[in-house]
């Protein structure tokens, strides 16, 4: 079937994303370029298959069928050559739980956990919820373009106890896809000092045009003793309510390990919708997937673009991976004045800054770029109108 993409007003259709904005921002008035997921109607087998479900009108126990297992390693193995093996697939309700939980397995209390800010906001909740001791390494900021310091990547880990890393790759939210190297380096730091990682993948197949492929941290081998991969199709075709993910692990030792923690807290599989709809994703998604990449590329390439002739101090990290675009605005933005430009003058609810790491990042903001052009350009408008005064 040939795929349309559908963008959908969601406001009045209890969606977290444009109906729940009190809870974070105090207000509901807003337009909602926060929270990761897409304004676009899923692939169209994903649709079918779940209202086939659906009409055959009994939702009892459900048994995991191979065919969805099949589905998401005949992905990876064609878009990223990854052999993924169905003994190594675990079930999880989302990428946030289990890092959470492997946070729990691998560490003590009071033992550090390093992430590289600035970084998506649940991976500094689930060392501090879980009274580890929160280590950053800032990236290095390089006019928007962001690398690491291994350096002090390494330094961090060995003067503070550090037992685990959480990774995001692609990163959460300066929109980098690191290169091979990068992760070996990344990798051989880890094993080197005993550090255990947790690698969450979720955005891999939202590569933009022209940029490198991602790389798999399955692929890079030798260290699968001391990692798990953690995936989702809910990035990649906008199922996050299906609350169906991938726990990845090779090693034998580390699944059993996993089995018996799932196992004491009781969880065993997921809703049968979320399988039915995933697994239908995978199989057909691919054409739907690309249409919505060049949408967010776009989009991307507006902002970038307009801002650049408009706000010429203003500072957009070049999107590479992910469809959330990290803008510096601190050229034009007083420290602690950012929610009154955003919220209170342009009326737009995005993720600030300072939630990825502090106030050395409240210069920024992350805009959600999966919604309709018609929603950038508005957005867009509404910066420049009311920095320029």
């Amino acid at each position: 079937m040939s795929e349309t993409i559908k963008y959908v007003d969601r406001v009045g259709t209890n969606c977290n994303k444009w109906d729940n904005m009190t809870a974070r921002f105090g207000e509901n008035d807003l337009m909602a370029l926060w929270v990761a997921d897409m304004d676009f109607v899923v692939p169209e087998a994903a649709r079918q298959a779940a209202m086939k479900y659906a009409e055959f009108g009994i939702y009892g126990y459900y048994m995991v069928p191979d065919g969805y297992y099949d589905a998401f390693i005949n992905w990876e193995k064609k878009y990223h050559n990854c052999e993924v093996k169905r003994e190594w697939i675990r079930f999880s309700p989302g990428v946030v739980s289990p890092i959470n939980w492997w946070v729990n397995m691998k560490t003590k209390p009071g033992d550090g956990v390093i992430v590289m800010t600035p970084v998506y906001y649940p991976f500094l909740d689930a060392i501090n919820n879980n009274g580890r001791k929160l280590i950053s390494s800032d990236l290095v900021n390089n006019n928007g373009v962001y690398t690491v310091d291994f350096a002090d990547f390494e330094k961090k880990i060995a003067d503070n106890n550090v037992k685990a890393f959480i990774l995001s790759s692609p990163h959460n939210p300066v929109g980098r896809v690191w290169t091979r190297e990068e992760l070996e380096q990344m990798l051989a730091i880890c094993r080197k000092h005993n550090v255990f990682v947790i690698a969450d993948e979720i955005h891999h197949d939202l590569i933009m045009p022209g940029h490198r492929e991602h790389t798999e941290i399955l692929n890079i081998p030798g260290y699968t003793d001391m990692l798990v991969a953690i995936t989702a199709g809910s990035k990649t075709f906008n199922l996050a309510g299906c609350q169906n993910s991938f726990v990845i692990l090779p090693d034998e030792k580390l699944r059993e390990e996993f089995d018996a923690f799932l196992n004491s807290i009781r969880i065993r599989n997921g809703n049968a919708f979320g399988y039915v709809a995933v697994e239908a994703a995978f199989r057909e998604g691919r054409e739907w997937l690309d249409k919505v990449i060049e949408i967010i590329n776009s989009n991307a390439k507006y902002v970038e673009t307009e801002l650049k002739a408009q706000l010429p101090k203003a500072v957009v990290s070049p999107l590479e991976g992910t469809y959330l675009q990290w803008i510096d605005l601190g050229a034009y933005v007083e420290q602690g004045k950012m929610k009154e430009l955003i919220q209170d003058k342009c009326r737009i609810a995005v993720d600030y800054g300072d939630w990825f790491g502090g106030d050395r990042f409240a210069g920024f903001i992350r805009f959600n770029l999966a919604t309709s052009p018609e929603n950038i350009k508005e957005a867009v408008a509404r910066i420049v109108k009311n920095i320029k005064g």
